[in-house]
């Protein structure tokens, strides 16, 4: 079954975290020093925010799956459709082990559909940026996406 996936960045975790438990109604079920992640059954939905430097606002949307079948048949979806995409077999991001692939809309948001694995210890391997940006970890390539789309896609999970 699939689990709709929201990424926010924040400029401020522990006041997002109050705004967030009380919006939900519930408290995170990860809690990091830099991340926060609710994983509710009403809404369906993986809601995580976190405060590594980039600017606070969306980050990123996704699909998550149950099984390696669902995320199979997602990848066919997007490969019949011709959009490109990228795959990340074993990726180490938000505290989790996934396999990905990544895909990015007209408007140049990022989208994931994954499969996750099991928990890691770290957030993720940061990318080093290039000027202007924010450092990130699990983004696909720019070569990927569109030039005026590569900021948008360059996010992480």
């Amino acid at each position: 079954m699939k689990r709709f996936h929201v990424h926010v960045a924040v400029d401020d975790l522990n006041a997002n975290i109050r705004f967030y438990s009380a919006v939900f109604g519930a408290e995170p079920s990860v809690r990091k020093p830099d991340y926060a992640k609710w994983m509710l059954e009403d809404p369906r939905i993986n809601f995580a925010i976190s405060q590594r430097g980039a600017r606070a606002g969306l980050d990123h949307l996704g699909l998550q799956v149950d099984t390696d079948e669902e995320l199979s048949a997602l990848r066919s979806q997007v490969t019949t459709a011709e959009i490109n995409r990228h795959e990340q077999a074993d990726a180490t991001c938000c505290y989790a082990r996934s396999d990905k692939y990544w895909i990015t809309d007209p408007q140049g948001i990022a989208w994931e559909t994954y499969h996750t694995l099991g928990e890691a210890e770290i957030y993720g391997v940061d990318k080093a940026p290039k000027a202007g940006e924010a450092a990130t970890c699990c983004a696909p390539p720019s070569k990927t996406v569109k030039a005026e789309n590569r900021k948008a896609a360059a996010k992480c999970c």
